[in-house]
């Protein structure tokens, strides 16, 4: 008999709604403000993990000190003013900011007066943003990421980093599953990048033995371009496709913390989904990937290790991204026969939030899958399993089956007849 999947009641609907602020490239910033709070929170937004790359300076003064400090001097990427003072004074200071400002240089102003007129002559002068105070961090991140986004483009690739709470907590099979159901089911161009370089089964669950992979980009960031990681990847399915680990020990994995970064930029400007198999390591590099992504999938089995691990995991995103949803935890393997487990309220309790599904424990199924190098839809697509990384999917892109809506929209009109039929029975 099939176990029942336990979906929990705080289960998220998809929010296709949600605002996605592109990462700021790596850009010099200088910030010169009139008010305490304006420099306590461009300073804060600072700390935001899509201002990681940035270098952001914030200083006193307002207009008249970034004139002084322009003087002579080159100009960043990036200046944001904050003006409080009579629309003419900014106006007429913007004008001599500019015979200072390098070519290239953008700029953000932040004012207090609510006026189309100003924004217009503002725009005029080429200002990018403005913004009207009081700001929030998020205001700021977003002028800064839209400063370097096309307004017409489609926003840059999400990442979801799932990690496992401990060693054999089934992250890298919870990984691959929910890429092959949001390639296969959502039909959305995805890519799997498999981070346990010594040890990654990436390969062997898709069936694939690419003879080149991510640590070739890892160990030549020089070369790193949307052509030569082109020629790294296997393409696994019409919409998926797979950076494998090498899986060899002939060498050791040391990089520095920012290795994977290229990695990661080339593929956000050509791939809508990338979701990092990250391994159970704690290394600088595998750190600064796991808090850079948009979105992050802890993967727990009911024990007291994978308890504390999830909550020490959890307690560091929370407090690394503040701007951000908090992570999403699961509970896998649930069920297996004579263990003690902790059960799903107590994990909820402890972490302050309930798991995103209890996946139970099917030797049988995930079994014949890892030994055929198959997805467990391919083993069985009506299994309850199927379905729930089906939901996992849809719940971590914001979107629906689009087989499912078509079917569902063809049969609304039947559906309506019937309704109206009863009606007038």
């Amino acid at each position: 008999m099939t176990r029942q999947v336990a979906l929990a009641p705080s289960f998220p609907a998809p929010e296709p709604g949600e605002e996605h602020i592109a990462p700021v490239p790596r850009i010099s910033i200088q910030a010169f403000c009139e008010s305490h709070d304006a420099s306590a929170t461009i300073a804060a937004a600072a700390e935001d993990r899509r201002m990681a790359k940035a270098h952001l300076k914030v200083q006193a003064g307002g207009i008249a000190a970034a004139l002084e400090a322009y003087r002579g001097a080159p100009t960043p990427n990036v200046i944001v003013i904050e003006h409080s003072g009579a629309r003419e004074d900014l106006l007429n200071g913007l004008d001599r900011l500019a015979e200072c400002c390098d070519l290239g240089t953008k700029l953000i102003v932040i004012g207090r007066l609510n006026d189309v007129q100003l924004y217009r002559e503002l725009t005029r002068r080429g200002v990018s943003d403005y913004l009207i105070a009081p700001i929030g961090r998020i205001d700021i991140i977003r002028a800064i990421s839209a400063v370097f986004t096309a307004p017409d483009a489609e926003p840059v690739g999400r990442t979801l980093a799932v990690v496992g709470a401990k060693g054999g907590a089934g992250a890298s099979t919870v990984a691959h599953n929910i890429a092959w159901s949001i390639a296969r089911d959502i039909v959305i161009d995805t890519v799997v990048v498999d981070l346990d370089l010594p040890f990654g089964t990436a390969g062997l669950d898709y069936n694939q033995d690419p003879p080149q992979g991510v640590a070739d980009a890892m160990f030549a960031p020089e070369r790193v371009d949307s052509a030569f990681i082109d020629r790294l990847m296997s393409k696994c399915a019409e919409h998926l496709s797979v950076l494998a680990a090498p899986a060899t020990l002939e060498r050791t994995y040391d990089f520095d913390a920012e290795a994977v970064d290229p990695v990661l930029d080339v593929l956000r400007t050509t791939v809508p989904w990338i979701v990092l198999d990250v391994p159970h390591l704690w290394t600088g590099w595998a750190k600064r990937a796991l808090i850079a992504a948009d979105q992050i999938l802890i993967v727990a089995t009911p024990d007291l290790a994978s308890l504390r691990n999830a909550k020490n995991l959890i307690d560091l995103i929370r407090a690394a991204r503040p701007n951000d949803r908090p992570p999403l935890y699961m509970l896998n393997q649930v069920g297996v026969p004579k263990r003690p487990e902790i059960r799903a309220a107590d994990f909820a309790k402890a972490l302050e939030t309930s798991p995103i599904v209890s996946m139970p424990f099917e030797p049988q199924l995930f079994g014949v899958a890892a030994n055929n190098g198959q997805m467990v839809a391919e083993v069985d697509a009506k299994h309850r399993v199927t379905d729930t990384f089906r939901q996992l999917a849809q719940t971590i892109t914001g979107k629906n089956d689009p087989k499912k809506t078509r079917a569902s929209a063809l049969l609304t009109p039947l559906i309506e007849k019937m309704r109206t039929k009863l009606v007038k029975s």
